[in-house]
């Protein structure tokens, strides 16, 4: 089992990742909320990751935080919910936030989120309550963006944000709709999912 990697990151190709390890390249998945605070490309970075194993491939998920990593292990024991939604999860929102949507029943928050219909969203709260009964969380916690600045032009951002929302489960339609509301708000396409992903479902 590969528990954590150390290494420079090569690529960034929302939600996927590439970090060369001594001369291995590891390809990985990340949360939208692991990626906004990652460096930028040639920098060094640490992710806890998590080896999804099934009949067709073996999938390597990385996480900023051991919290993230936890919960997104608690996630894809539930009924319905696999490694893909589970990043998508934790995609569209921290996990403070997924904590508290349990604590308080909030399906409406829940629903927003791709893949995640009302029965979807009542069964995580109800499986999910008792798991995360004794986790805390801070209040007013945001996951920002530390992404770098990029010279790429605005159509190519849009294009990148585009397909990254795609990737995490949304309709086409529905991703190019949220991502020209804060077309003008952001400078880079990690920003500007960060935006889309905040305004999905308004």
């Amino acid at each position: 089992m590969i528990g954590r990697l150390t290494g420079i990151l090569l690529e960034k190709a929302p939600p996927e990742l590439v970090i060369d390890v001594n001369g291995v390249g590891y390809e990985l998945q990340a949360p939208m909320t692991t990626i906004f605070n990652l460096p930028e490309n040639g920098q060094r970075v640490t992710l806890f990751t998590h080896l999804s194993v099934s009949e067709n491939a073996h999938n390597l998920f990385g996480f900023g935080a051991k919290q993230d990593r936890q919960l997104f292990r608690e996630l894809i024991k539930v009924n319905g919910v696999g490694p893909k939604l589970a990043v998508a999860i934790l995609s569209g929102m921290t996990t403070d936030e997924f904590v508290r949507c349990v604590h308080d029943g909030e399906v409406s928050q829940l629903v927003k989120l791709p893949g995640v219909g009302k029965k979807t969203a009542e069964r995580l709260i109800i499986e999910m309550k008792d798991r995360l009964k004794d986790w805390g969380f801070t209040a007013g916690s945001k996951s920002e963006s530390s992404a770098e600045s990029s010279s790429n032009s605005s159509s190519d951002i849009q294009r990148e944000a585009e397909s990254a929302l795609i990737a995490l489960g949304y309709k086409p339609q529905d991703a190019a709709k949220a991502v020209s509301r804060v077309k003008g708000e952001a400078s880079t396409s990690a920003e500007l999912i960060r935006l889309a992903l905040k305004n999905m479902g308004k």
